[in-house]
């Protein structure tokens, strides 16, 4: 399971991995570049391929944009894509509240839809294709931009590619277009199609270096979209339903075998490895288009459920759900340290009579690495009734099991569960045992949207069949790296849950078989050591994590730079350097780290 890593990433702005067309990573190799970046230094922001994708809008977004601006827009005004009107009327609400001078004219909704007499390709009718754009003055970017980066409920780039060939082919057009030319037929609608959860599997398209398109003519795929199919690429998306049945059972941990689609979803049920709460199934896994939508949207449904009442934030967490409860509801109280003082202080509250709506936290949290003592936090919940939201992403369910601790627990599929960094996703779980499970069981049936791509669920599918080899994996080597830096007299401290304080919190969670992740994070005494480190740290370097590949930033300089001495506060300094560690050989990574460690200042 060697992962190598081909020498390209190492430019500024390149894709990570390289030559790929929906790579969630952008190569920063230098100290230099991310400071660049964050300042908006022209000599990196002009490199840029790409960037994660909700902080950096890809361009085949932004053309599909400005196609639909071009179109249905006016001169000076921009466009932010969303997969549902649902999605594009709360962009619209942001909105509101954040310019209520801007009227309704000059923040609208256009929906686009597949026109009846063109949409002639079985594809079209098994997919469903439609895009929701918020258009408005282009002055007012930032609060678009805004939304799209905390709500996570933008579209992908691979449905604003496939929506931006059928708008450029005449078949995808303005709802009130359809409307009206429905309306001038004189027989019935032929364009009233919902994706049906066929089954039966159907022969796939064969990955190849050309396809077939929607008119019939082959089109020659460019270089980077073949490098994205080489490995067995599945484009019959007539599977989507499948895929995404086989995704939500892996997540509930009742499908664990590396198998193709067909026979995975023909297995018995994996009851070893299944979530410890009866009752719990897949039927109580919801996708979402990115982690940040999971948590967003069960902050919104919890509001719904339960009334607006403020939430709590406890432990360091990933910086946009914070801004979550802050700006989309009553407020938040925040815990940055995870302490159990603030635990007393939160008890303190509760018994004097505050209410709150719930409580977020990660296990374990990022990039400190600390888990939250779930048990207490738990016990207060059931006595003074508010809801549990554990993002379990850095420790991932086969190392942990945190849902009998919590009412919803969220993840980034992005991640680990997905390993190729080509790929966004979300899930949201309810557990069953949980006191609000009914109510909120409801508000999620009444209203859910699955807006994740069918492309980008037949890409998730297949990346995660092999996750539990993949988890063992890093979790071996992050423990390896792990030993390598602690043992070094220059570096001043190493985050990591087996060797945290935090351990027996931890451990509580941990499954018979599970590790401590693959996710680490080290300070020095010095920034000088810091940037010598990660100046000639021969690994990829970028955000996000989880790759099969071993990928490195500072990770605070990236999440925190207009916030570091707040971040400071809270014991994040601003020199962290964070790792994600890969599939590689392990000695080959140590060597890789011993290297980087001898290039330290003498």
């Amino acid at each position: 399971m060697t992962v190598l890593m081909p020498t390209v990433e190492n430019a500024v702005g390149e894709t990570i991995p390289p030559l790929t067309a929906h790579a969630v990573s952008v190569s920063l190799p230098t100290w230099s570049a991310n400071v660049g970046y964050e300042e908006g230094q022209e000599w990196v922001l002009s490199k840029m391929k790409t960037g994660y994708p909700r902080f950096f809008i890809h361009k085949s977004i932004e053309k599909f944009a400005v196609a639909i601006v071009e179109k249905y827009g006016r001169p000076g005004e921009r466009a932010m894509l969303f997969p549902s009107h649902a999605v594009a009327s709360r962009c619209v609400e942001f909105f509101r509240k954040q310019a209520p001078q801007l009227s309704a004219e000059q923040v609208r909704v256009t929906d686009l839809i597949p026109i009846a007499d063109k949409a002639k390709a079985k594809e079209i009718n098994e997919v469903s294709p439609k895009v929701s754009a918020v258009i408005f003055p282009q002055e007012h970017f930032s609060i678009a931009k805004t939304f799209w980066q905390h709500s996570g409920d933008g579209v992908s780039s691979r449905r604003a590619e496939y929506c931006h060939n059928l708008l450029s082919k005449g078949i995808l057009v303005d709802r009130t277009e359809q409307e009206e030319s429905t309306r001038m037929c004189k027989g019935p609608k032929r364009y009233q199609n919902k994706s049906s959860i066929d089954a039966t599997q159907r022969t796939p398209v064969k990955s190849d270096r050309s396809s077939q398109g929607l008119d019939g003519v082959t089109e020659v795929q460019d270089p980077t979209q073949y490098v994205e199919e080489r490995f067995g690429r599945n484009l019959d998306l007539s599977m989507t339903s499948n895929a995404k049945l086989a995704i939500r059972r892996r997540i509930a941990g009742s499908l664990t075998a590396d198998v193709g689609l067909t026979e995975a979803l023909a297995l018995e049920k994996d009851h070893e490895r299944i979530r410890k709460v009866a009752g719990f199934s897949e039927d109580d896994v919801y996708l979402y288009p990115s982690g940040m939508s999971s948590i967003f949207n069960s902050h919104r449904k919890l509001m719904d459920a339960r009334g607006q009442y403020k939430s709590i934030v406890y432990g360091f967490p990933y910086i946009d759900t914070l801004k979550i409860v802050q700006k989309f509801g009553p407020g938040c109280l925040f815990y940055g340290l995870g302490s159990p003082e603030e635990l007393d202080d939160l008890e303190q509250r509760l018994e004097s009579g505050e209410r709150y709506l719930a409580l977020f936290t990660e296990f374990p949290g990022n990039p400190l690495l600390k888990s939250p003592d779930l048990q207490r936090i738990r016990a207060l919940a059931d006595k003074y009734d508010f809801c549990v939201v554990i993002d379990e992403t850095v420790g991932n369910f086969l190392n942990v099991n945190v849902l009998p601790y919590a009412d919803v627990v969220v993840s980034s599929l992005t991640k680990v569960f997905s390993g190729d960094s080509n790929v966004m996703g979300g899930s949201a779980i309810l557990n069953p045992k949980g006191r609000h499970y009914e109510t909120m069981k409801q508000m999620w049936e009444a209203d859910y949207e699955d807006n994740h791509w069918a492309e980008d669920s037949i890409f998730l599918e297949r990346n995660s069949r092999d996750f539990v080899p993949r988890i063992e994996r890093t979790n071996a080597n992050a423990e390896a790296i792990c030993d390598v830096l602690r043992a070094h007299p220059r570096v001043k401290q190493v985050n990591y849950p087996k060797y945290s304080p935090t351990r027996p919190f931890y451990d509580r969670c941990r499954t018979p078989n599970g590790g401590y992740g693959g996710l680490l994070s080290a300070t020095f005494y010095s920034r000088e050591d810091a940037v010598a480190f990660f100046d000639n740290l021969d690994t990829a370097k970028g955000p996000s994590l989880g790759t099969n590949f071993t990928l490195s930033s500072p990770y605070v300089i990236l999440a925190h730079y207009a916030e570091l001495d707040w971040a400071a506060s809270f014991g994040v300094e601003a020199d962290l350097v964070r790792f994600s560690v890969g599939l590689e050989d392990t000695q080959e990574l140590v060597n890789i780290f011993r290297r980087a460690l001898e290039s330290l200042p003498k």
